[in-house]
């Protein structure tokens, strides 16, 4: 700890950051267990016990965000770990040094555009009246008129799926290549003078040198799959795919905060955060399981 006292140093105040903004507001967390009105002190608040959640779990509202809030969670986790990846390992594989660092600018842009320029855009893009997508659909003869993909419910899911998949494949690619970066070039060599081409080499050589930090952020990402936010959804939903927009964060800002409700959008929160940390034990007690390994 002496040798390394300045990163100590460095570390310090991101810990008093971590304290301030996610430890401390845990205090909060009685409001959940109180009929909380504002003004008083959070002491001197009625008691209710677990009639908050009671109430929760009894909202058949509730079963229909979390479906909605477990459908693209899943679907965003599959592509946004499986597309990355792909990416990554293309980039990988550029040898021109000035057009691999072209791809790689041009692809990290979209993650720094704000969700309502991206909603916007999506939205002209999927317009009925002259947009892209439509215009090109009816060109391939693929369908005969113009599809209203933001008024239907069954093509919300997708919609948000591909929209994140644009915005943030390049970002996401970035670790990815840092991990590719560390693997030992012999390894390459050695498996191109036994006569292995690129398919090969990816699949047996930068697969498998990037496995732990795959594992890693999945891991972390499983924790994450009803915390996923809701501005995508509030951006791209309106009321005829609200029964498939709306998710638990949409919901308790609704359900919590907007109605004044503020111990009942707590429970929401603390839902959220315990059956988080059970997803991140339980996808790490598989891991540890089937590879000897653990990041906890």
């Amino acid at each position: 700890m002496l040798q390394q006292r300045y990163l100590y140093f460095m570390s310090i105040p991101f810990v008093i950051w971590l304290i301030i903004f996610s430890y401390m507001p845990v205090w909060g967390w009685l409001m959940a267990f109180q009929n909380y009105k504002p003004g008083k002190s959070i002491l001197d608040q009625k008691w209710v016990g677990f009639d908050q959640f009671q109430m929760l779990f009894q909202d058949a509202s509730f079963y229909l965000v979390l479906r909605n809030t477990l459908a693209m969670s899943v679907l965003g986790l599959i592509v946004g770990f499986t597309v990355p990846v792909i990416f990554a390992l293309l980039i990988n594989e550029i040898r021109g040094s000035a057009f691999k660092r072209m791809v790689q600018t041009v692809s990290y842009l979209p993650h720094f555009v704000s969700w309502v320029v991206v909603a916007g855009l999506v939205t002209k893009m999927l317009s009925v009246e002259g947009g892209v997508i439509n215009e090109l659909l009816i060109s391939l003869h693929l369908i005969q008129e113009p599809i209203q993909f933001l008024a239907k419910g069954e093509y919300f899911w997708s919609v948000v799926t591909v929209s994140d998949m644009w915005k943030e494949t390049g970002w996401n690619s970035i670790i990815f290549l840092a991990a590719m970066a560390g693997i030992d070039q012999e390894q390459y060599e050695a498996a191109t003078v036994d006569g292995a081409g690129r398919l090969r080499r990816m699949w047996h050589i930068t697969l498998p040198g990037i496995r732990t930090t795959f594992m890693v952020l999945l891991i972390l990402s499983i924790g994450h799959l009803i915390s996923i936010g809701f501005e995508k959804q509030f951006l791209l939903g309106n009321s005829l795919v609200s029964d498939y927009s709306r998710v638990l964060d949409l919901y308790a800002l609704d359900y919590g905060i907007g109605m004044s409700r503020y111990s009942f959008g707590t429970a929401i929160g603390i839902f959220n955060s315990v059956v988080g940390i059970i997803l991140v034990l339980t996808a790490n007690g598989i891991y540890r399981r089937i590879t000897k390994e653990s990041i906890i």
